[in-house]
């Protein structure tokens, strides 16, 4: 299976492939039901199959491929104490012995009841135990590929989300501070509760690496930093939220994703005009998707102070794509004095990632 043997698996978590999930167990039964389609289609081969004996060996390989699987996965955690070299040989050395069994057991039963044109009980048993131990080693292997591409996209957007909690810790804390101190003298109850926002958001920052949020928290949180940021700016700037019920308030979603895109929409539009103007927020849903649209005044991008580098918003459009799968969508640019941008969520569980 090509695995390194001074690997050490993680604490706790099996590094053989988990053959115990639905599609993957799907996968192995296509897969060696693709190898008798080949077969049965080899030009110039010595067999003459009909359709009764081409379901008959296509109902063997499949039996055969689930008691691999089966086996394979009752078996994971107790293969993955062994060094990973050792135990891929023995993965693969466990089909090979169910796929020999099964193979001595149905030749046996086929020679008592007097059946022509079989081959003999060693080239029978051990072919069948030869291609099963060479397909299982190569779906194990494409198997732990992807495991640990999964996994290191995983690690990648674990990263993407400390970084971006980094980034608004210095960002962010100093104007709000410096906007708190500013209000302690002319009105206690009004910083209070700026200091009770500012707290929830650094917060949900704190644990942006850490599971998930839903789209109500969310949204919470982003009323609570635009709460901070009209403190701040005051009549300059506006929001006005549009929300088309029913919405998917549970739906699981990455942490800190409108937050982020509120801040640009603030610091990099509104705050920069003299006369301000509105943030625009409207969400609405079918049963295809969840849909959310941030709208903001802002300067042409020829006319803006300093280029951003859109680290943001590449960092959600990835944490999206791994929480939601290819169907998450992030549209953003300018156009006519506003600029806007666009998210598309699949609702539908296929499209999900635990």
């Amino acid at each position: 299976m090509g695995m390194s043997p001074s690997d050490p698996p993680p604490a706790g978590e099996p590094w053989l492939p988990d053959l115990c999930r639905l599609r993957r167990l799907g996968a192995m039964l296509g897969l060696a039901q693709l190898v008798i389609v080949v077969v049965a289609l080899v030009p110039g081969g010595d067999h003459d199959w009909g359709l009764s004996q081409f379901l008959s060996i296509s109902g063997y390989a499949l039996w055969l491929a689930l008691a691999v699987s089966v086996l394979l996965c009752v078996s994971r955690r107790t293969v993955s104490r062994l060094p990973r070299r050792a135990g891929a040989v023995a993965a693969v050395g466990l089909a090979a012995a169910v796929a020999w069994g099964a193979a001595a057991i149905v030749h046996g039963l086929y020679a008592s009841v007097g059946a022509s044109g079989w081959p003999g009980f060693w080239r029978f048993t051990g072919g069948s135990a030869a291609v099963t131990a060479l397909i299982a080693a190569l779906a194990l292997r494409y198997f732990y590929v992807i495991d640990g591409w999964q996994a290191q996209v995983s690690a990648n957007a674990r990263a993407e989300a400390d970084a971006l909690q980094a980034r608004i810790r210095p960002h962010f804390l100093f104007n709000s501070m410096n906007m708190i101190a500013t209000l302690l003298q002319r009105d206690p109850q009004i910083a209070e509760r700026a200091v009770l926002d500012l707290s929830d958001l650094f917060r949900a920052a704190l644990v942006a690496g850490d599971g998930h949020a839903t789209l109500a928290e969310e949204v919470e949180l982003a009323e609570r930093y635009l709460a901070i940021e009209q403190l701040r700016l005051g009549e300059r700037l506006q929001v006005v939220w549009a929300r088309e019920e029913p919405l998917p308030w549970a739906l699981p979603m990455p942490r800190l994703v409108l937050q982020p895109l509120l801040e640009n929409a603030v610091l990099h539009g509104v705050s920069r005009l003299p006369a301000g103007g509105t943030v625009d927020i409207a969400l609405r849903a079918d049963a295809r998707a969840l849909y959310i649209e941030i709208r903001n005044p802002a300067l042409p991008p020829s006319q803006q102070p300093t280029a951003g580098t859109g680290h943001a918003q590449r960092n959600i459009g990835h944490r999206l794509r791994w929480r939601f799968g290819g169907g998450a969508t992030m549209r953003a640019g300018w156009a006519d004095g506003v600029y806007a941008c666009r998210l598309e969520l699949p609702l539908g569980t296929e499209g999900m990632r635990s």
